[in-house]
């Protein structure tokens, strides 16, 4: 199971951090040791000050796909949940400065949450909502209308460099609205109007 992530997929977010927009989807990866156990705390990691939460949708690939067509891509994912990208941002910046690799700042252990899974058939995915809350304030609120690439142009545009396989999982981009998250701060993540996460942090 493989962990592939899309960046700059909100032009919100892309001003926010004062980024160019991309002519292509900007694609990276975690390891399955990134995935956290929504059941126990989120560490924060001793070596940013400066960790920040991305909420966004994520889909589960159900069969194995290389060269997906756009009109086909449908058929290769039936559930749906809402994640976190945690994102060491100090050291991401670092790193982008230094023309290296975002690995320590995207991939460490825990650095993903995934909800429960749902049919897909359930929602909307053209015009899907979900917002995020720090401590019971609402810090993102996004709709799957506003992203650049929907859903099957991104595994269309995926599966032309990696093979998909059954498992593996794709977060679609952030919207605006990242933040630091400290030490005792709660994260509540809803799809629609229904609760699908509650984390802490420490």
């Amino acid at each position: 199971m493989k962990i592939i992530c899309v960046g700059r997929n909100y032009s919100d977010h892309i001003n926010e951090l004062n980024n160019e927009k991309p002519q292509n989807p900007v694609l990276f990866m975690k390891p399955d040791t990134a995935l956290m156990n929504t059941e126990m705390p989120f560490p924060i990691p001793e070596f940013s000050d400066n960790v920040q939460y991305e909420a966004e949708i994520v889909v589960k690939i159900n069969k194995t796909g290389k060269h997906i067509q756009p009109e086909f891509a449908h058929k290769y994912y039936d559930k749906i949940a809402l994640g976190i990208d945690f994102t060491a941002r100090d050291t991401q910046q670092y790193l982008k400065e230094k023309g290296l690799p975002w690995e320590k700042a995207k991939a460490f252990d825990n650095s993903a949450v995934v909800s429960d899974f749902f049919p897909k058939e359930n929602y909307d995915l053209q015009n899907l909502s979900f917002t995020l809350q720090c401590n019971q304030q609402v810090v993102q609120s996004g709709n799957t209308k506003d992203m650049l690439w929907k859903t099957d142009e991104l595994i269309a545009y995926i599966s032309t460099y990696f093979t998909l396989k059954t498992g593996d999982m794709i977060f679609t981009g952030t919207p605006a609205g990242v933040g630091k998250i400290n030490s005792g701060d709660k994260l509540e993540g809803f799809l629609e109007d229904k609760k699908v996460f509650d984390i802490k942090a420490l």
